[in-house]
């Protein structure tokens, strides 16, 4: 693993209305990393994630892309985002394969679809398990089938940086294990990745560290909570050595 930061946050702030939600957030996702972005409802993870590929915008602070400054960067083809299924159902009559094939066209020219494209999509497909359904309508399928097509879309691009929210959000147990597989795929073809989770379920292994998030402050940045030893267990307490003086300790039952 090189030490290139794909993502730099430097003293972020962001308010939804008037209300602030990031509060000064630091974060460096470093080539090859799979970093997890925890915390309460209401922390400012999906905010934060939202900032960094510009839908929300920043009120201070600076936001690199591959060391391109946010505002210049323009080679999204890199970045694959999944948003959060519920945020991400629009009822639009689409089948499976013109879902996933959105995602392609980044990569396209002028929108034509060439055998490489196509390909893609199928591969894409493949990886989530949803080639049996290429043909049927989005409306007919499972929450957790719906899931995994919009990480195919995602993936149709073939990536560099993976940025997904909540992706095991609502999500049966059996479409968790294909999307640990699949992301688990995707980290071995070198890609990078951040997460944000509710809790870390089957993608703990492939975690390599964590970021909290509480009311928009970051308040730990290191092992996953779990990992960090007898005294950050479900009941316990755990400070950072570099959370702010004063923070208030992680309660990671809360967060795993």
């Amino acid at each position: 693993m090189t030490t290139e930061p794909v993502i730099s946050l430097r003293g972020v702030r962001a308010e939804l209305g008037s209300r602030p939600v990031l509060r000064g957030i630091d974060l460096t996702v470093r080539r090859g990393e799979v970093v997890a972005l925890l915390g309460a409802n209401g922390s400012g993870k999906s905010t934060a994630v939202r900032s960094i590929i510009g839908q929300v915008p920043v009120t201070a602070g600076e936001i690199d892309l591959f060391g391109t400054p946010q505002r210049r960067f323009r080679d999204w083809a890199r970045v694959g985002y999944v948003p959060q299924r519920t945020t991400a159902a629009g009822g639009v009559p689409a089948t499976v394969t013109e879902v996933v094939s959105s995602g392609r066209l980044a990569r396209t020219r002028f929108g034509l679809f060439r055998r490489t494209d196509r390909e893609a999509v199928r591969n894409a497909l493949d990886l989530v398990g949803m080639a049996d359904r290429a043909k049927d309508s989005v409306d007919a399928l499972s929450g957790g089938q719906h899931q995994r097509v919009l990480i195919a879309r995602a993936l149709a691009a073939a990536p560099e940086l993976l940025i997904m929210d909540e992706p095991m959000a609502g999500v049966d147990l059996a479409s968790q294990e294909i999307l640990a597989e699949t992301l688990r795929h995707q980290v071995v073809e070198g890609a990078t990745v951040l997460l944000v989770l509710h809790e870390l379920g089957p993608l703990e292994p492939l975690i390599d560290r964590a970021v909290v998030l509480r009311d928009g402050c970051v308040v730990h940045d290191g092992p996953p909570p779990k990992a960090v030893g007898q005294h950050a267990l479900p009941g316990h307490d755990h400070v950072h050595p570099h959370a702010p003086a004063g923070a208030e300790p992680i309660r990671t039952g809360l967060l795993s």
